[in-house]
């Protein structure tokens, strides 16, 4: 029963990671994600509404609140004896009022000790927004 659950779960996993990402639609706005600092950055809401695939975000122009899932490691421990790294995760929320139909942006997780930052960067590079919320769980 095991090894049935085991298979069924890993040819699952395989679809989705075997799912092309769409083409970017001209008429909306395309956000790529990304993460210096942690093990993995995905799409978890868009408006307060649950995303279907986490590897992006594709809005219409104008304003829209993005939270991302961000799951890093911290190493915690006492008197310069550092422990196995410890999991953390975060959900961190952002609002951006202007996106443009046809472009491209960029967010960015990172992380510093315990605490988790995101920024918004347009196609030039420039930050046009920054983490407005951020919840994390041990």
């Amino acid at each position: 029963m095991r090894t049935l659950l085991s298979l069924l779960t890993a040819c699952l996993l395989s679809a989705c990671a075997s799912t092309p990402i769409p083409q970017a639609d001209p008429a909306m706005a395309w956000i790529d994600l990304e993460t210096q600092t942690g093990k993995l950055v995905m799409a978890e809401r868009l408006d307060n509404q649950r995303m279907t695939d986490g590897r992006y975000f594709q809005v219409t122009p104008g304003n829209h609140e993005l939270m991302v899932r961000f799951d890093f490691e911290v190493f915690v421990g006492g008197m310069g004896m550092f422990s196995d790294p410890q999991e953390r995760l975060c959900y961190i929320t952002l609002n951006f009022p202007d996106f443009q139909a046809g472009q491209r942006y960029r967010l960015q997780t990172r992380s510093l000790g315990f605490n988790a930052y995101a920024r918004l960067y347009n196609a030039s590079g420039k930050v046009v927004a920054e983490e407005r919320l951020v919840n994390c769980l041990p």
